[in-house]
């Protein structure tokens, strides 16, 4: 099993530089307003919609901010590349998963998901403040990971059976045949991919990290794969991924443009049922 998720528990708690991930897809100032009222104590505030994706791209819903970008938040966060680093957000959410898989990407071997949300954290004695300390600039050089990065291309690549990859669509059951679709406008999944739904891997609002999630994933895609995972817009995959190699998936991509940035194409190649 790859280590991903973390229980305050396993930590010292001094040597953490925390991340806070929390974010609404209903109010996108909701994540803020929620850091700026309390937050653990130090912690710095990534937003999925500022942070996390470039909002001026027109790959999809939730692009990926250029390597520049995502760089200058790294320094600005004070963060190394050998930083013991925990996200978290309201718990069982995709948000502080987002901004793992993006530490990952950029060569933080060192991070983790906190399996606890903020409420739980603060319950369970993590210091809490409501002031934001600024950190001190860093100058950290990441090292991308470009073997877990899928591009359009690359997915164009697979659904043509070049890549030996399988696709795995994070969505709901009744998105992904297409018999609703309440943000993109074009219903469907991309052609070729399979279905686990990300709501599957959580038990009581938390991420189920018990052996009944990794039953269900083997009855989807083998250990052994070469698996590319998607969503609506590279959000909601990242749960999926997340739990893929916590449970010992070791070949694993995001598409991190997904679903909306596949039917942006001129070509639209899109399959249902």
């Amino acid at each position: 099993m790859g280590e991903v998720f973390k229980s305050i528990n396993e930590v010292n708690v001094e040597r953490v530089k925390w991340i806070d991930a929390r974010f609404s897809l209903q109010d996108a100032n909701l994540g803020r307003k929620k850091f700026e009222e309390g937050h653990i104590k130090g912690a710095v505030h990534w937003d999925l919609g500022k942070d996390l994706s470039d909002l001026k791209s027109k790959s999809g819903r939730h692009p990926l901010p250029d390597k520049e970008e995502l760089t200058s938040l790294f320094r600005e966060s004070g963060l190394e590349l050998e930083d013991l680093i925990l996200v978290y957000d309201d718990g069982g959410a995709p948000f502080a998963t987002r901004a793992w898989w993006i530490l990952q990407y950029a060569g933080f071997k060192n991070s983790f998901i906190a399996i606890e949300g903020f409420d739980q954290l603060k319950t369970l004695g993590v210091a809490v403040s409501d002031e934001f300390t600024k950190p001190l600039p860093s100058k950290v050089v990441p090292k991308w990971n470009e073997s877990i990065f899928a591009s359009r291309q690359f997915v164009e690549k697979t659904v043509a059976g070049e890549t030996g990859n399988v696709l795995v669509d994070a969505r709901s059951a009744e998105r992904y045949r297409g018999e609703v679709e309440p943000i993109d406008p074009i219903a469907g999944h991309i052609p070729g991919a399979l279905n686990f739904d990300w709501e599957q891997l959580k038990k009581d609002g938390a991420y189920d990290l018990g052996s009944d999630v990794k039953d269900q994933l083997s009855k989807v895609v083998n250990q052994e794969d070469e698996i590319t995972v998607y969503c609506g817009s590279g959000v909601t995959a990242t749960p999926l991924y997340a739990m893929l190699k916590h449970n010992g998936y070791d070949h694993v991509k995001l598409y991190v443009g997904s679903y909306s940035d596949w039917i942006s194409r001129d070509s639209i190649e899109v399959e249902k049922g």
